[in-house]
């Protein structure tokens, strides 16, 4: 099977939006598979491993999360297999929201709906923009994307200082650039 990181980064539809005082960023793609597989791929620890980051805690309804090295949180909201809610934040006072939506598309494929709320200091969001946090989704979502296709994607220590990998970045930023001016952003505004 041929997997194209390029191509599969521009599978992905991006928004920038603003929800009372938090800013909104919302990524959505296609995965052929179907949803109780990329259920399964999103909410089982073992299987997040291997295509996002190791994680602890319970992935229950209640429980508490924590991924290596990165955010962690409480599972707010749990509906298998369409929906689950998360708080998300590398602080007890730095938290966000998470949501993932599954809904069957054509073909037996799944359409999943990522969107990541937070309320963010106008300072940084100038500086930064949305990409701050769309481009580690972006890469993230791709990991996805390999991992339900059976495609291994080899160390991530490996693929993380690749150039493969810096182009992606790079790509994904100026999506989410992109995406930015589109919600009516000044051109240029954000590094987004």
């Amino acid at each position: 099977m041929t997997f194209d990181l390029s191509t599969e980064i521009d599978r992905a539809r991006r928004t920038v939006g603003e929800r009372d005082d938090a800013r909104v960023v919302l990524l959505s793609r296609t995965y052929d598979a179907p949803v109780e597989d990329v259920w399964d791929a999103c909410t089982d620890a073992e299987r997040i491993a291997r295509w996002f980051l190791p994680v602890t805690g319970e992935l229950r309804l209640g429980g508490r999360y924590q991924l290596q090295g990165n955010a962690g949180g409480e599972v707010r909201e749990c509906e298998p297999p369409r929906r689950f809610l998360v708080t998300w934040g590398m602080s007890e006072e730095d938290r966000s929201t998470v949501e993932l939506r599954l809904a069957p598309a054509d073909g037996g494929a799944t359409e999943l709906t990522l969107e990541h709320v937070a309320v963010v200091p106008p300072e940084f969001w100038d500086q930064f923009g949305p990409g701050a946090v769309g481009v580690g989704w972006d890469l993230a979502l791709l990991g996805l994307a390999a991992h339900v296709a059976g495609v291994d994607l080899g160390d991530p220590a490996t693929l993380e200082t690749s150039p493969e990998m810096r182009a992606l970045q790079t790509a994904s930023a100026q999506l989410w650039r992109g995406a930015h001016e589109a919600s009516g952003a000044e051109p240029g505004g954000g590094a987004a």
